[in-house]
């Protein structure tokens, strides 16, 4: 450690290999990390240092090809003096090694530059944007909940929007919607009943894409391992466009609108939006819409018994009610454009100010002495 105490350059820390193998696979045998947090001027020069060394194999920089050039010039003949100072400049088999590692990290470090231009200049049309991209982009003190089981699980949010949140997805969520927009991030499939606010938009970032709406029901696939990303609308109207994340990378602007009974399914693979104006025509859509899309929730003189059992059969829920109290209780109501807990005001309302609600998870508890 007190050999590096003298590294004043980033190519005395490229021409070491312990350097080497703490930045590429994390192995701190030799504590750079303690060593790096000593002081900010030393910190500053590692991590010019290990941003180098990533270049390497990973284009994240463009230069022109007059910077290459000199770059390649003039940092990797100070590698080759410093090695050769290092380790002797009289072992032949030393110095050949030396050369040839030498002129193969630059050779990849040019690939890596030329790459890097090739991708910005030309759409690059299989990026794909993971669920922990987004939300460390975003990283606003959110909420993270996993559904592991093999059933959906519903989450409400404080702004009463509801989310059936389908088994081998997450969903990541700040505890109370500030400032003018409403934002969540999924991975995996859920559908979403968002509580109405023209002045406050609501936002679900998914992989590549990004779902806008003020007050609608839809469902969004997003799995990263798959192939598509796919947007389904009940109610309302949906905008769907490219993440910022993609569009900086491939300089385009994607955007459509959904209504009701429409879908778009984002392919990956081409960086392609197709819009399906009835998803009944489409076979796979069409076999992946629930009980949530199906069921009506337009009642007319319907035993309130009947509209909580046709909730647990959309919501995958348990209501547990006084089968005695409200078994002669009839209600005329729309729930059609709803979230799951406005729903269950409107009909508790209904049913007069001695019932209420209580929501534990995918359990519901009704409390009420019966009709007014």
């Amino acid at each position: 450690m007190q050999e590096r105490n003298n590294y004043t350059e980033v190519e005395d820390f490229l021409a070491n290999e312990s350097f080497h193998r703490w930045v590429q696979s994390e192995e701190d045998l030799d504590r750079w990390e303690e060593w790096t947090l000593e002081n900010s001027k030393r910190a500053k020069l590692v991590e010019e240092a290990r941003l180098w060394l990533l270049a390497m194999n990973v284009p994240e920089i463009t230069l022109s090809q007059a910077d290459i050039q000199l770059a390649l010039e003039s940092t990797w003949n100070k590698i080759e003096r410093k090695k050769i100072a290092q380790k002797g400049a009289n072992s032949p088999v030393l110095k050949l090694w030396s050369n040839y590692w030498l002129s193969g990290a630059a050779a990849v470090l040019l690939f890596g530059f030329v790459a890097t231009w090739y991708y910005k200049d030309n759409a690059k049309t299989d990026t794909v944007i993971t669920y922990k991209e987004l939300v460390s982009e975003n990283n606003e003190g959110l909420v993270e909940q996993t559904n592991n089981t093999n059933k959906s699980q519903i989450i409400t949010l404080s702004d009463g929007s509801s989310v059936l949140l389908k088994p081998n997805s997450k969903l990541s969520y700040p505890k109370i919607f500030i400032g003018n927009e409403r934002k969540v991030y999924l991975s995996g499939e859920g559908f979403f009943e968002i509580s109405k606010n023209p002045k406050k938009p609501f936002f679900v970032f998914a992989n590549e894409i990004v779902t806008r709406v003020v007050g609608t029901s839809f469902r969004i696939k997003a799995y990263s391992d798959q192939p598509n990303v796919e947007v389904l609308v009940r109610t309302g109207k949906v905008t769907v466009r490219s993440n910022e994340l993609l569009e900086n990378l491939s300089s385009k602007r994607r955007e459509v609108v959904l209504l009701p009974n429409q879908a778009l399914r984002f392919v990956r693979q081409g960086f392609t939006f197709n819009k399906i104006t009835d998803i009944t025509q489409d076979e796979s859509l069409a076999h992946s819409v629930g009980n949530i899309e199906q069921l009506s929730f337009e009642f007319t003189d319907i035993p309130v018994t009947q509209i909580f059992k046709t909730i647990e059969q959309a919501y995958l829920v348990k209501i547990d009610f006084p089968h005695s109290s409200l078994k002669d209780c009839h209600l005329t109501t729309s729930l059609s454009d709803q979230p799951l807990p406005e729903k269950l005001k409107i009909i508790c309302k209904s049913l007069g100010n001695n019932t209420s609600y209580e929501m534990n998870g995918n359990q519901i508890i009704i409390t009420s002495n019966g009709c007014e």
